[in-house]
C-alpha cells in the first residue's frame, strides 16, 4: 500500500550550488580601489614606523615618539578598515605582504623604548656557558668572564639610554643587573636557541629577527584558524588586526619582547585544537613563556561540563609547565623564581606600595584595590568557563585577558600583545584601546607629570569597550546599531 499522504520527492542526486555571479564592473572597480588604497596605506605605515624608530628613544624624545605612534595607529586603522572591502584572495596577499613589511620596518634600529632584550641576550649567553640563568645576577663576579663591551660598556662615563651604573662601579646595558632573571623556562629556552644560531658580535639583531619570525608566524596561524573556524571572507581583515598593528613592529620586533612567543602558543592552543590534552599542553607552554597566558585557560574550557575533559586540560597545562621548569629546578632549586617577588613590589602590586588598579582606586582605598581586582577577575573567569562559547574559546580569553589589563592598568604596552591576537580572532576591535592605553601611559607619563594619566587612559579604554558591548548587544537604538563593529553573534556577549 502506498502512503499517499507522504510528499513526493524526486531524488536528483547531490545538490550543486548555483554558479557564482560574475562581479559587476562597478564592483570590480571598487575592489581595485580598495586594494590600491590598502597598499598605499600600508606603505605609509611602514615608512612611519621606520621614521619613528629613527627619531630617538623614549627618554630623550618621548613627544616625538608619541606623535609617530599616533600616526602609525591612525594609518593602521585606515588600512584595516579599507582591506575589508578587498576580495578575499587579494586581501590575503596584502595581509601577508603587509605583515612582512611591518616586521621588517621593526628591524630598522636597535630597541628604542625597552632594554629588556639585553637581558634576553645575556641569559642566552649564560646558558650557552653551561650556567643556570637563575644562579647569578649579571653583575655577579662569577660571570665576569662572559662580559663584553656591548652589554658591559667600558669607559670613563656611563651615560646614555639603557645604561645602568651599579654601586660597584659596573656600567651595564641590562636592566636590574644586581638581581637574578625573572623569566620562565620556555622563555629561557628561546634565548638559548637564538644565541646558538647567532653569528658572533651580531648583538641585538638575532633577537629582533626572532621576534619578526614569531610575529609573522602568528599571522599565518591566524589566517589558517580564521579560514577553518570562522568566516573565510572575513579572515584576512581579521588577521590584519594583528599583522599590521603598530605594536607588532614596535614591541614584538623592535623591542623583541618575548611575549610574542606566548601569543603564538596561545593562538595555537585556542585556534587549532579543541579542549583536550594538546590544548592544555600548548597553553602550558604559553604560561611557561610569560605567566599572563594563564588567563586564556578559562576560555579554553568555555562551556565544558565534562569533569574528565576539564581535568585533562588542567593536568596537561600543569604538566607542561612542570616539565619545562624541571631541568632548571634541578640546577637552581627555588632560585627559579628569580626576581618575581621583588618585581611585583617594584611594579606597584604590593598592598603597601600600590601603583596599579587605577580605575578601582578611584572608588576604593589602595589596600582594598588588589583584593577587589582578584575577586572580579575570578568571577569573570567563572563566567567565561560556564557561559562561554566552545566554538569560539578565544572570545572568553579576550574578555578575561582584556578585563585583567583594565583592572591592573599596567604601563607596559607589550603586555597586551595577547589581547591583540585575540582581537584578531574575534573581531572585537574595541579591545585594541587597551593596548593604546598602555602605550599612551608608557610614552606620555614623562610629558604630563602629576596628571592622573593612568586612570584617564584606562578609563577611556573601559568606556570604549563598554560602548562596543552595548552596540553588539542589540539593545542600542536602531539608528546607532548600524555603527556596531562587525562580528558574528555568539553565546558569550
Amino acid at each position: 500500500m502506498t502512503d499517499t499522504a507522504a510528499p513526493h520527492r524526486q531524488d536528483s542526486g547531490p545538490s550543486t550550488p548555483p554558479p557564482p555571479r560574475s562581479a559587476t564592473p562597478a564592483k570590480r572597480r571598487r575592489s581595485r580601489i580598495a586594494v590600491t588604497a590598502a597598499a598605499v596605506l600600508l606603505t605609509a605605515l611602514t615608512a612611519v614606523v621606520v621614521d619613528t624608530l629613527n627619531a630617538g628613544d623614549n627618554l630623550s624624545n618621548p613627544g616625538r615618539l608619541l606623535a609617530g605612534y599616533a600616526v602609525a595607529w591612525a594609518l593602521f586603522a585606515a588600512a584595516a578598515w579599507t582591506v575589508r572591502r578587498a576580495p578575499a584572495r587579494a586581501a590575503t596577499v596584502l595581509v601577508l605582504l603587509g605583515a612582512a613589511a611591518v616586521a621588517l620596518a621593526g628591524l630598522a634600529t636597535q630597541p628604542r623604548t625597552s632594554n629588556d632584550m639585553y637581558r634576553y641576550a645575556w641569559d642566552g649567553r649564560v646558558q650557552a656557558a653551561g650556567i643556570s640563568p637563575y644562579a647569578y645576577p649579571p653583575a655577579a663576579p662569577e660571570l665576569a668572564p662572559l662580559r663584553d663591551n656591548w652589554l658591559f660598556p667600558s669607559g670613563p662615563t656611563c651615560e646614555g639610554w639603557a645604561l645602568t651604573h651599579t654601586d660597584s662601579g659596573l656600567c651595564v646595558s641590562i636592566n636590574r643587573p644586581t638581581v637574578p632573571t625573572i623569566y620562565p623556562p620556555v622563555t629561557e629556552g628561546w634565548y638559548l636557541a637564538v644565541h646558538a644560531v647567532s653569528p658572533p658580535d651580531s648583538r641585538h639583531k638575532p633577537l629582533q629577527v626572532g621576534g619578526a619570525v614569531l610575529a609573522f608566524g602568528t599571522t599565518v596561524v591566524l589566517l589558517d584558524v580564521l579560514r577553518r573556524r570562522g568566516d573565510p571572507e572575513r579572515a584576512p581583515a581579521r588577521a590584519a588586526l594583528w599583522a599590521w598593528c603598530p605594536a607588532a613592529a614596535f614591541e614584538a620586533v623592535s623591542n623583541a619582547h618575548i611575549d610574542t612567543l606566548g601569543v603564538l602558543f596561545a593562538v595555537l592552543a585556542l585556534g587549532t585544537t579543541t579542549a583536550g590534552a594538546r590544548s592544555g599542553a600548548l597553553l602550558g607552554a604559553a604560561v611557561a613563556v610569560k605567566i599572563l597566558p594563564v588567563l586564556a585557560l578559562p576560555g579554553a574550557l568555555s562551556g565544558q561540563r565534562d569533569p574528565a575533559r576539564v581535568l585533562r586540560v588542567l593536568a596537561c597545562t600543569v604538566a607542561a609547565v612542570a616539565l619545562a621548569y624541571l631541568p632548571y629546578v634541578l640546577a637552581s632549586g627555588t632560585g627559579v623564581l628569580g626576581y618575581l617577588p621583588g618585581y611585583l613590589h617594584e611594579e606597584g602590586y604590593d598592598p603597601d606600595h600600590v601603583r596599579r588598579f587605577a580605575l578601582l582606586r578611584l572608588l576604593l582605598p589602595n589596600a582594598a584595590a588588589g583584593a577587589t581586582a582578584a575577586v572580579l577577575l575570578a568571577l569573570t573567569a567563572l563566567y567565561v568557563w560556564w557561559r562561554g562559547d566552545p566554538a569560539r574559546p578565544w572570545r572568553g580569553a579576550l574578555l578575561l585577558t582584556g578585563t585583567a589589563l583594565l583592572l591592573f592598568s599596567p604601563s607596559y604596552p607589550w603586555y597586551s600583545l595577547l589581547v591583540i591576537a585575540f582581537v584578531a580572532l574575534d573581531g572585537r576591535w574595541e579591545w585594541l584601546t587597551v593596548t593604546l592605553a598602555g602605550t599612551v601611559l608608557f610614552l606620555a607619563g614623562r610629558l604630563l607629570p602629576g596628571f592622573p594619566l593612568q586612570a584617564w587612559a584606562y578609563g577611556v579604554a573601559a568606556l570604549v569597550v563598554t560602548a562596543g558591548a552595548w552596540l553588539r548587544s542589540g539593545r542600542a537604538p536602531r539608528r546607532v546599531r548600524g555603527f556596531a563593529p562587525a562580528g558574528p553573534t555568539a553565546r558569550l556577549r
